[in-house]
């Protein structure tokens, strides 16, 4: 389940990210926003299944942003005020938490969910036959011809510029016709892995894997040693897992 955190306060949204890992380490935190405008930025060209939003943000009250998009995802709000809680459930409400959260609560939240989501995924993968559920290979653009690039040959994906590349094994930058988010959820969990929120890398491109500070990891990488990436707090357990297959 990918999950998108809307926290105004650095110590409140660590501490609930730090909630939801310890109890639900197979959630995805693709995204941490602290005010309107950024998460209005985020929605418009990411998506979620789930958010916990802070109701009182560094621009604004969150709904501010119902106002300005629509938001389909179901959310879970946290605040430290319970005057809002009858207008909250006339949005995507799952569930209301008052601050300071209380862990047994917030299980309870996403376990309302997370049922309901499980089933629609097992119901699906039990139609897609493993063969088919991740790509083999990527059409890559090459001026006006397209070639075709096995992916067990790439060794990145990396946005730039509102512009996605594969890059080989051998560091060629090839342009494809997808975002990150768009391409993540067809490729092989066990063979890719989103690093930051502009680049999945592969297994195979990982030239060297070490301590960065505030309990965060540096990845260099085989094919771009000009580019380190920096794995958050929030996603190191995750990417160590991944490293260990």
């Amino acid at each position: 389940m990918k999950v998108l955190v809307v926290e105004d306060e650095i110590p409140a949204q660590e501490e609930l990210i730090r909630i939801i890992k310890k109890h639900f380490p197979d959630i995805d935190i693709v995204g941490t926003e602290r005010s309107v405008k950024e998460s209005v930025a985020w929605l418009r060209h990411n998506d979620a299944d789930l958010i916990f939003m802070d109701i009182q943000l560094s621009d604004g009250c969150c709904f501010d942003i119902f106002n300005i998009i629509e938001v389909k995802t179901p959310v879970i709000f946290t605040t430290a005020y319970d005057q809002y809680a009858l207008k909250a459930f006339k949005t995507n409400s799952v569930d209301y938490l008052l601050k300071p959260i209380d862990e047994a609560e917030l299980i309870a939240a996403v376990n309302k969910l997370d049922y309901r989501y499980s089933r629609i995924t097992n119901l699906i993968q039990n139609f897609v036959q493993p063969s088919d559920r991740y790509k083999t290979r990527i059409s890559v653009k090459s001026g006006n011809t397209y070639n075709v690039l096995p992916i067990d040959k790439v060794s990145h994906f990396i946005s730039e510029e509102g512009l996605t590349f594969a890059i080989s094994d051998s560091g060629t930058r090839h342009l494809i016709n997808y975002t990150i988010e768009s391409i993540e959820p067809s490729l092989n969990p066990h063979m890719f892995f989103k690093a930051t929120r502009g680049c999945i890398i592969s297994i195979g491109s990982i030239a060297k894997v070490s301590k960065y500070f505030n309990s965060r990891l540096k990845v260099s990488l085989k094919h771009n040693a000009s580019m380190d990436l920096i794995i958050s707090r929030a996603r190191v357990q995750d990417f160590l897992k991944w490293l260990d297959g």
